[in-house]
């Protein structure tokens, strides 16, 4: 078995040492992104969920950048959230700024009740361009 090609972004919070796991693992020509948090550099959450949101893709996209990808190589996107009825207007808005136009990823969106402390989780898996 081949050792997983990990993949972390410049400047990673802290938060990938301190739960033990990988920003993102290169297989083949696909990259499979962890879920990405509005983490502070600390790994604190950053408090307003706006913000929040906001900085959890500018985290996706610095691990989509040091796996060789760009938000316009997403796949496939699946979305956590604490409150799904409450947050979704804040967080259409902020996709719609990431993705303003067709064609768009799928996107999966699913309410849980628990994200250590933060209410917005994003994964993906995208293709890495030849």
């Amino acid at each position: 078995m081949s050792k997983r090609d990990a993949v972390f972004p410049a400047g990673r919070h802290s938060l990938y040492s301190s739960h033990a796991y990988s920003a993102a693992i290169r297989s083949g020509d696909l990259l499979f992104v962890s879920g990405q948090v509005g983490s502070r550099g600390d790994g604190s959450p950053e408090p307003d969920f706006e913000a929040q949101v906001r900085l959890a893709f500018a985290n996706l996209e610095a691990t989509l950048k040091a796996g060789g990808c760009g938000l316009d190589d997403i796949v496939d996107v699946t979305t956590f959230h604490t409150d799904p009825e409450r947050q979704f207007d804040t967080v259409m808005a902020v996709k719609n700024d990431v993705f303003p136009e067709a064609p768009y990823p799928n996107w999966t969106a699913v309410g849980v009740n628990w994200l250590a402390g933060f209410d917005f989780e994003i994964k993906v898996i995208a293709r890495i361009p030849s």
